[in-house]
């Protein structure tokens, strides 16, 4: 049983987070014992340990399973409509739908009632974290962006949601009428809309992913005029027309505003709009967004728009669970970790040893269960893919996600988000991870930030086309100034192509120095402003919810590379073979 606290309550739930993470061991094994003696006579736990509900069969018989190896049992349920009990005693309410952005196809995973009970429990000790750090919330409003999707039915009669959308359903109660608008345009510019009007009562500003946050401002960018020219009338523009929208715009636009307008124009007109977010919201003290992982790629990018206010990178939250929060929400963004909640499921950790590829540790590997460690027995600066367990059921489920132990709070342990157990780029035998393509093109854009450049977003695909086949990144660059992209110099973008071969991996610098090379020399291709903006609206076309959304690294899609090649600015090749002494 969950203890229950006011999240208002900082001291309730400061002394609830001490005692958790004080205990984390014990229960571990009280959520696990929990689990297995509720699902043991399930279909699945039953054809590997026979109805028995011990915590040591299930270490020994329990395999290491990815989402394909699960599929065939979430299918039953959802495209059959075959009862819950297949995979968990609770019964499954919703499936919650993955991006798919980020790792390829969509995942649906199961959702019951008790999960959103655990969810709504984290999210209260979350709130506890950031009232006792984050000073000045309650002295004002937080403009907060949630874009949701129409919900889909699956065959078996299950709604498919998204996390976020599954919270707002289901609490409708607790949120403005016009983030249950369907329509993402009309919703985020109403969203935005209000938050104009309230400008001087905004404390704080965010949404779920900094992906989003910066297609957010672009978005305002592109409307700023329209919806100035909204607040100067104190008329709505025709073209929305959504009913919670115009309902709850009414409610605040009641008048004609010319002082207001005026105040938004002065600041949008400004030739650059570095600070724009604190600019237009003086009173901001705080920016959220997940900024790990991945993510990481656009702290500068935040950081010039918002002014270098603290962006807080609150939770480490997925479909699968909610697994940890950040208990020093200022810290610098590079330098998140979160302190892993010890009774929202069960984990366990595959080590990763120091020079040890993540992607190969195979879930068929018959010694792999031998070496898994629980919660209690990560060691610090030891790497470690995550496995859950949860009531929902997943049974030692494969996260995909690479993490650091960087220290504990008390007896919890806490993680820093490395990266996804994912291969971006691959050919012959080099496979390029995410985590080691974002770190060179960190490398390479050191070229050109003496410049005046900055990096708004990236993506590559292997391109084997032609014999050897190379690597290729798409780049989106923005001047601080806000000028158009000049000329680039076409020596110091080879260089940039040329130090980010030299800052992968020693496989990827071996084929390219081979007598005959297997890879050839990477390229970079600038694309457009804007061009990103394009790929985001095929995604969302296609179903993935924007605040789910991230750019994904390695582009499958034919029609997405072509969306990105028709707006190809500059080509640029390395003239250089990667040495592999460094």
């Amino acid at each position: 049983m969950l203890p229950t606290f006011d999240p208002r309550d900082t001291e309730a739930g400061s002394r609830i987070l001490e005692d958790i993470t004080s205990n984390a061991g014990h229960i571990q094994e009280q959520v696990l014992e929990e689990i297995l003696t509720k699902n043991a006579s399930t279909d699945y736990l039953k054809s590997f340990l026979n109805g028995h509900s011990d915590k040591g069969l299930f270490k020994n018989k329990i395999p290491v399973v990815d989402y394909e190896d699960i599929k065939i049992y979430i299918d039953r349920i959802a495209l059959d409509g075959e009862p819950s009990r297949i995979l968990t005693n609770e019964s499954i309410t919703e499936l919650m739908i993955s991006s798919g952005t980020s790792g390829g196809k969509q995942k649906w995973i199961p959702k019951t009632a008790e999960e959103g009970e655990r969810r709504a429990f984290f999210f209260c000790l979350l709130a506890t974290v950031q009232n006792r750090y984050l000073h000045g919330l309650n002295d004002g409003k937080a403009l907060f962006f949630v874009l949701i999707n129409p919900d889909i039915h699956t065959p078996g009669g299950l709604v498919l949601r998204t996390t976020t959308a599954s919270e707002i359903k289901n609490r409708k109660d607790r949120y403005p009428e016009v983030i249950l608008c369907e329509d993402t345009n009309q919703s985020l510019y109403s969203q935005l809309l209000c938050g104009l009007v309230q400008r001087d009562a905004i404390v704080s500003i965010g949404t779920f992913f900094a992906s989003g946050l910066q297609r957010i401002i672009k978005f305002f960018e592109e409307h700023w005029q329209e919806m100035s020219s909204n607040i100067r009338t104190g008329q709505m523009s025709d073209w929305i027309t959504d009913p919670k929208c115009k309902r709850t715009v009414s409610l605040i636009l009641s008048k004609q505003m010319p002082d207001l307008a005026d105040s938004i124009d002065l600041v949008c007109q400004e030739k650059s709009w570095e600070g724009i977010i604190k600019k237009i919201w003086p009173r901001t003290k705080y920016v959220q967004a997940i900024i790990t992982g991945s993510m990481a790629q656009y702290i500068p990018a935040l950081e010039f728009y918002t002014g270098r206010l603290p962006v807080v990178s609150p939770a480490y939250v997925s479909s699968e669970a909610c697994f940890g929060i950040n208990f020093k929400p200022l810290c610098n963004p590079y330098d998140v970790s979160y302190t892993f909640i010890p009774n929202m499921a069960y984990y366990e950790f595959i080590p990763i040893g120091n020079h040890q590829d993540p992607n190969c540790t195979n879930s068929k590997d018959a010694h792999l269960k031998d070496h898994i460690v629980d919660l209690a027995n990560v060691k610090i600066g030891q790497h470690y893919e995550l496995l859950v367990t949860t009531c929902t059921g997943l049974y030692r489920y494969r996260m995909g996600d690479i993490l650091l132990v960087t220290g504990f709070h008390n007896t919890t342990p806490q993680f820093k988000f490395v990266q996804r157990r994912n291969v971006v780029l691959s050919i012959d035998t080099d496979k390029t991870t995410e985590h080691d393509l974002q770190n060179a093109v960190t490398i390479a854009m050191h070229i050109l930030e003496p410049l005046g450049f900055f990096l708004l977003d990236y993506s590559s695909y292997a391109d084997t086309s032609s014999i050897p086949g190379h690597y290729v990144l798409f780049w989106e660059l923005q001047l601080r100034s806000n000028d158009d992209i000049p000329e680039l110099d076409q020596v110091k973008m080879e260089k940039c192509c040329s130090l980010l071969e030299q800052s992968l991996d020693l496989e990827y610098k071996m084929l390219r120095n081979q007598s005959i090379s297997t890879i050839g020399p990477l390229e970079i291709r600038v694309v457009k402003q804007g061009t990103f903006n394009v790929l985001v609206d095929f995604y969302v076309s296609r179903g993935t919810s924007l605040n789910q959304y991230k750019t994904p690294k390695n582009i499958k899609s034919e029609k997405a590379i072509e969306i990105l090649d028709s707006r190809v600015v500059g080509k640029f090749y390395s003239r250089e073979v990667p040495n592999q002494d460094s």
